[in-house]
This record gives structure tokens, sequence and C-alpha cells, in this order.
């Protein structure tokens, strides 16, 4: 089975992705900083503000899984984000946001907070969660 998975302002899941080098899934970046663009046919520059200026070859609802890091904590970012993210998936959602968005991810994307804690490169200020609107796995005690 082929999956097609977006990374959406995500782009170290995108290169961790990329290393895998599986032949089951195709993995393309929605990202801001152009510097990505170094990965050719898999980049797609993405801007919040504008959340549905995507290109024509990317149709709606394209996307087995969309993988999602809301670049700022606060409901307009994660608002403008959700229209992208409902645009692109065929379903399934994994969001890692801070935990002070638990409710208005809910709300907006139906996802639920997981027990699993995912790790962040950089020493963030605030509690940082994963969230999933489908039975993942992250959920199960270690």
């Amino acid at each position: 089975l082929f999956s097609r998975i977006a990374c959406v302002s995500a782009p170290s899941v995108y290169q961790k992705l990329r290393t895998l080098h599986r032949e089951d899934f195709s993995v393309y970046i929605f990202e801001y900083d152009k510097r990505f663009a170094i990965y050719g046919e898999e980049f797609i520059f993405y801007d919040y503000n504008n959340p549905l200026d995507l290109p024509e070859k990317i149709a709606a609802h394209s996307f087995d899984i969309v993988i999602a890091d809301p670049p700022y904590l606060s409901k307009e970012c994660l608002g403008k984000m959700s229209e992208t993210i409902k645009y692109l998936t065929r379903g399934k959602i994994l969001l890692c946001t801070g935990a002070v968005m638990e409710e208005e991810a809910a709300k907006l994307l139906g996802v639920k907070m997981c027990k699993f804690i995912p790790k962040h490169t950089r020493t963030l200020g605030n509690e940082f969660r994963c969230y999933v609107n489908y039975d993942s796995g992250l959920d199960r005690e270690i």
C-alpha cells in the first residue's frame, strides 16, 4: 500500500522520513522557508496566512496523513493552518503543538492529545504535545 504524507511546517519530520528511503510512501514538505526548495518537486511553498494558496497539482484530500507543526502558539495560526490540513488530508492528522492549544486543536481538527510526548531539539518554553485523530499507537503506556 503506497501512502502520501504531507509535512506542513514540519521540516525535521520531513527530513527524517526522507532518510528512510522507503518505496511505500512519498513525502512532501509544505514550508515557508525556501531553503527547502533544494528538495525539488517535494517542496511546496506554504504561508499559513494564505492557507489554501497551493499549487494546482496539490489536489484536495490527496494525502493519507498530514503531519503539522504550527510555527506559532496562537488561535489565529492554528485556525488558518487547520484549513490547510483539512484540505490536504484524506482523514489522518498528526499535530504537534503546545499543550495550551489542546482545546482549540480538538475544536478545529477533532484531534486528541496523546500520552506520547515529542522531544524538540531546542528547549521550548512551553509544553510540546502530540495530537491525533486516529488510533496511532502513540497512546500506549511505555
